[in-house]
């Protein structure tokens, strides 16, 4: 998914649940911020005073998707959460172990991870932390059927699009890039090889997968989007009301349809302008809740980490040395990575061990 829906449509289903603008946009920059925290390191501050951040995200082109290690850490807790194929803790998949780690829409891997969330709410950035939980959660749906590690089993083949023409541009792409060296070049990693088709809220595609008997795959992401919405809604109700095993009736009928309608015509294929139209949407007051601006800035001057550390480059060096204030033990800037970093930590050493799966 991408910035419509881990931005603005997290805030109008966190709006649907019954919380605050206040905290649905907070909830919804954290989602969204999982993409766009990219830099990883020590943060040094006068005074020999420092802080260990993490990066949530890495571009595809990224040297650090060869690295096992850093691969494990960003991809499998962050974007494409195993799914021990839909199976319960103590339960194996019949065939090969990476059917083990392939992303599977609400698993029992995801449910756990939800559970936790909800169940440790004491702490500051609990909000935070919902925010990459939904992230998260979210992304099983429209990352289905891919892993976050480097296998074939991502590799696709006979891609189309909704018209039902085939669609070679990223083989077309890596080769104008790469020249021969194209097939060695760039890891099967995610769904990289199938472009952007499954973060489109609008696509109906279909592929082949890269298993050694391939299975053609066919995606209606309208409908996937509005299951993802709906569920995600049940996590913001338990939330809210502190209990994971609690009723949750989910999306209305209406605000279903609020959902669906944009899905479908917000069609273009650039994230960020569809994005823009939500946005619009919300600060006309179109979607059954007051009207509210609501706003964005990932990196840069106003963004939470100018706020929190002074710096408005996109790229900074861990031999710059910041100056320190009391206000960012409290600012949402660390806030975030303070939730990440708990996020990370529950599903890679509580979680996923008992699933059978160790991943770092």
């Amino acid at each position: 998914m991408q910035i419509d829906f881990h931005h603005a449509v997290t805030y109008v289903v966190a709006r649907y649940a019954d919380f605050s603008h206040d905290d649905a946009a907070l909830v919804a920059h954290c989602a969204q911020y999982i993409d766009d925290a990219t830099n990883d390191g020590t943060v040094t501050f006068d005074g020999d005073i420092l802080y260990r951040r993490l990066s949530s995200a890495h571009k595809m082109l990224d040297y650090r998707n060869f690295q096992g290690l850093k691969n494990h850490l960003v991809w499998l807790p962050f974007h494409f959460l195993p799914g021990n194929d839909g199976l319960a803790a103590g339960e194996n998949p019949d065939e090969s172990l990476i059917h083990k780690l392939v992303c599977k829409p609400n698993s029992p891997i995801a449910q756990d991870m939800c559970r936790a969330c909800v169940e440790d709410q004491d702490k500051d950035y609990a909000l935070h932390r919902l925010g990459v939980t939904a992230h998260v959660f979210a992304d099983t749906w429209a990352h289905q059927g891919f892993a976050g590690v480097n296998h074939k089993i991502n590799m696709v083949s006979g891609l189309k699009d909704e018209n039902g023409n085939a669609d070679n541009i990223f083989e077309r792409k890596i080769t104008s890039l790469f020249g021969n060296l194209a097939s060695h070049a760039i890891p099967p990693l995610g769904h990289g090889p199938a472009l952007s088709y499954p973060d489109r809220p609008y696509a109906s595609w279909s592929y082949q997968n890269g298993l050694d008997r391939p299975v053609t795959v066919e995606r209606n992401n309208t409908e996937l989007f509005v299951e993802a919405a709906d569920e995600l809604c049940k996590l913001f109700q338990r939330y809210l009301a502190g209990n994971w095993d609690g009723p949750s009736d989910g999306l209305q009928d209406e605000q279903k349809k609020h959902l669906r309608d944009r899905f479908v015509r917000f069609a273009d294929p650039d994230g960020d302008v569809r994005h823009e139209l939500w946005l619009d949407d919300i600060a006309e007051g179109r979607l059954g809740f007051p009207a509210q601006d609501l706003s964005y800035v990932p990196k840069g001057h106003g963004s939470w980490k100018h706020q929190a550390i002074g710096e408005v480059a996109a790229v900074d060096s861990e031999d710059k040395v910041y100056p320190y204030d009391e206000d960012f033990l409290t600012s949402n800037w660390k806030m975030f990575h303070d939730a990440a970093k708990e996020h990370r930590l529950t599903v890679i050493d509580d979680i996923l061990p008992k699933y059978g799966i160790c991943a770092a």
